[in-house]
């Protein structure tokens, strides 16, 4: 499971928060550009329903941004992203995704640290389950076919200049060198080169979560973007809580879906496996390395399907290479990105 928590902005500056949402729900739109309404594959819903109009969609979040000011988020967007593995266990029922979008919503109110109890309730939020993905610039397979697009680029230029009459060269000769490259490149789908922009194959449903940054009253701000867990401050006179515990939803939203389904959670798959690697890749070596027969061979299969090779480390700490683990941590940074794998 990868989840990420985003405020959406235009550019990159901290003065572009987009004042509207509607870009956003437009592009969620995608997949059901040029449909019918009967034959769209998936709508926006929320905790109640379960068919909700993207025009209601954006009418219902722009219309909740009471006293925000121009340099604050109007809306977040939550990105649920569960691996092929959790995927398969549920057998990628949109359905089941639904139920535990509704759950984990229950996880994330319980994250906020105020002076009352924050609920579900008392969060504006529209969802739509995605069932497709596309490459993306920093994905491995993208960056690895790279040289090849970029030879044969050249080489059809090449083309263009020699049938101008600006360069002297064989066609014939040049086609074959770009049939050849084309052919070498390491990552095709259907015989085309994996390119940005293209489609991912296999199972890639993910959710998209519109969150509000106003409460359904339109009255409270609730902000997952706050810099503390838990914290106090002074307002109008008076002490009042504020704070998001991320962690603790990240961590939530895990176990809610195990209890759901019953998912027996490998040990890369656990957020908190993915914290320990990012803050100590060797003391996640030293525990991956230390786990019982039958987890470790899981694990590292499943490390092995995101491209990662494990190198063959002792388990002993003292004998870890350092340059072996940190040619592994690009790699495994490279994949998460990609969502390649989600530790």
């Amino acid at each position: 499971m990868y989840i990420t928590i985003t405020a959406q902005k235009i550019g990159r500056g901290f003065e572009t928060y987009n004042s509207s949402v509607r870009d956003y729900v437009v592009y969620l739109e995608k997949e059901n550009q040029d449909l019918e309404p009967d034959d769209r594959q998936e709508t926006f819903f929320d905790q109640n329903e379960n068919a909700i109009a993207p025009e209601r969609t954006i009418s219902e979040i722009d219309g909740n941004t009471a006293k925000l000011k121009k340099r604050e988020p109007k809306f977040y967007s939550i990105v649920v992203s569960p691996s092929h593995r959790e995927l398969k266990h549920i057998g990628n029922d949109s359905e089941a995704l639904r139920r535990y979008t509704r759950e984990i919503m229950k996880d994330y109110a319980a994250a906020f640290y105020r002076d009352r109890k924050v609920t579900v309730d008392d969060i504006k939020y529209y969802a739509k389950i995605e069932h497709e993905r596309t490459f993306r610039g920093f994905d491995k397979k993208v960056l690895e076919n790279a040289p090849y697009r970029k030879q044969i680029a050249k080489l059809r230029n090449d083309v263009a200049k020699v049938e101008r009459g600006e360069l002297e060269g064989n066609l014939q000769t040049i086609q074959k060198e770009i049939e050849r490259l084309i052919q070498e490149a390491p990552h095709k789908i259907n015989g085309k080169m994996v390119v940005e922009g293209m489609k991912k194959e296999g199972t890639q449903s993910h959710i998209h979560i519109i969150v509000s940054r106003k409460d359904v009253t339109n009255t409270y701000s609730l902000s997952p973007g706050a810099k503390f867990k838990e914290s106090e401050t002074i307002l109008n006179g008076k002490k009042v809580k504020q704070g998001f515990h991320r962690d603790g939803f990240y961590q939530s939203a895990e176990k809610t879906f195990d209890r759901m389904f019953s998912y027996d959670r490998n040990y890369v798959e656990r957020y908190t496996a993915r914290k320990l690697y990012r803050q100590d890749p060797k003391k996640f070596m030293v525990v991956l390395m230390g786990l019982p027969t039958n987890e470790k061979q899981i694990a590292l299969k499943l490390l092995h399907k995101g491209g990662i090779q494990i190198p063959n480390i002792p388990t002993n700490k003292i004998q870890l290479a350092y340059k072996a683990i940190m040619k592994l941590k690009q790699g495994v940074e490279r994949a998460i990105r990609s969502g390649a794998i989600e530790i």
